[in-house]
């Protein structure tokens, strides 16, 4: 059995509480497939797959991606 990762990680770090990470599906409807809600200090490393061709992050949070780093913001009330 090949045991193999398929696709490209990126790693999400928290820097408030309540932020959302939200996996999105592939195919000719894109689709919420899977969330999380990550704490403040909380890490998430998730992976594009055969199923996941998109995932949305909602609040503060810090990205690696291995094309850099970028922090996402809360939207401006």
């Amino acid at each position: 059995m090949d045991n193999k990762p398929n696709g490209e990680y990126l790693v999400i770090k928290a820097i408030e509480d309540g932020v959302n990470v939200i996996g999105l599906t592939r195919g000719t409807d894109t689709r919420f497939h899977h969330s999380e809600k990550l704490d403040k200090g909380e890490v998430m490393i998730a992976q594009f797959t055969e199923h996941t061709s998109a995932i949305k992050i909602r609040g503060n949070a810090k990205v690696l991606t291995a094309y850099g780093e970028i922090e996402s913001e809360q939207k401006e009330k």
